[in-house]
């Protein structure tokens, strides 16, 4: 989900230079929304990797996937770019007729991805992710990279109210994530949303998949200012998210999110770099473990090793004390 709101400042930055310019996007049925949210965007074609996958057969028979490819190839386009250059998306590229352009070997975020394409550009992988989006849109649409702050330009009509009843003044906690080395310890939020409650503040935790909507209502049944809530689309989540004091995150999909809409929120980064993926945008901060006591910081491992006791939850992330979040989130919320 990050990977697709980072690259909507490059859809932005090309309607910029070609005012009237429209895109199609391909994107994975779970995520189809977020393409939705930009004014640039025509057509959406959705994909089901995991669908396709898991029960090929049934795809086959029911048309399914032939659908999409037919659907997939019905235009033609004056560029075929694929954004997120990874080995799932260079499969996409490979199923569209004509040349497609994609980072090369040494920049793509996946090996092998880069054989997919016709046109290679190389693009620094010592960027955010924004800016490398922004440059290989640059390239491949032949203008010059903007100096100019990325800009998500979305719909103002983009999120929607959800109906359903909300304590305010909340806060929005991102408390999933979708590797372990990424989470916050449990007995953190219990601790976190007890200190809140004395600034008279209530916290509404999302769900996702299953396991991410029991770990949220076994978290707020502990607490009588917390409210799990229950399965809503992302543009309802960004209605919430853009209406909350502030917000607590751990490095998620959720986490960009509090960034489009600009909703002042700390998210925390351990074994990954707030340098290349961090959440980018208006009110957003960071506690980030590159430090001198976490020199492995950022590992990218789903397995922390920083002690001799393996473990999946991250000794980096267990420094991140809820009274340091709390202090700081607090502090911007109150500027």
């Amino acid at each position: 989900m990050g990977d697709l709101m980072h690259a909507l400042p490059a859809l932005t930055d090309a309607s910029v230079m070609y005012p009237g310019i429209e895109f199609d996007w391909v994107v994975d049925e779970s995520f189809a929304e977020v393409p939705s949210w930009h004014p640039a965007v025509k057509n959406i074609y959705k994909s089901a990797h995991r669908r396709w996958r898991n029960n090929f057969r049934e795809s086959l028979g029911k048309k399914e996937f032939s659908s999409f490819y037919h659907a997939f190839n019905a235009n033609k386009y004056d560029a075929i770019i694929d954004a997120q250059n990874n080995v799932k998306s260079s499969i996409i590229s490979l199923l569209r007729k004509g040349h497609v352009d994609g980072m090369d070997r040494n920049s793509v975020a996946e090996q092998p991805a880069f054989i997919a394409y016709k046109n290679r550009h190389f693009i620094d992988k010592n960027q955010h992710a924004i800016e490398r989006q922004r440059q290989l849109f640059a390239n491949a649409l032949h203008y010059e990279k903007p100096d100019s702050l990325a800009n998500y330009g979305l719909k103002q009509n983009a999120f929607i109210k959800p109906d359903i009843a909300i304590q305010k003044p909340y806060l929005f906690l991102v408390h999933n994530a979708s590797w372990t080395t990424k989470l916050w310890p449990e007995n953190y939020w219990h601790d976190f949303i007890s200190l809140v409650k004395k600034d008279g503040l209530s916290v509404l935790l999302p769900g996702g998949n299953q396991e991410e909507l029991e770990r949220a209502q076994k978290i707020a049944s502990k607490h009588s200012n917390a409210q799990a809530l229950p399965k809503l689309s992302l543009s309802e989540l960004g209605g919430i998210i853009k209406n909350a004091e502030g917000a607590m995150c751990c490095d998620t999909g959720l986490a960009h999110l509090t960034a489009i809409v600009g909703t002042p929120s700390v998210t925390l980064y351990g074994p990954t770099s707030v340098g290349l993926i961090g959440t980018s945008g208006n009110n957003q901060f960071h506690l980030d473990a590159e430090n001198p006591e976490f020199k492995c910081s950022p590992c990218y491992k789903r397995v922390c090793n920083f002690s001799s006791d393996y473990s999946v939850m991250s000794a980096c992330m267990n420094s991140f004390t809820p009274d340091m979040a709390w202090n700081v989130l607090r502090g911007k919320i109150q500027n």
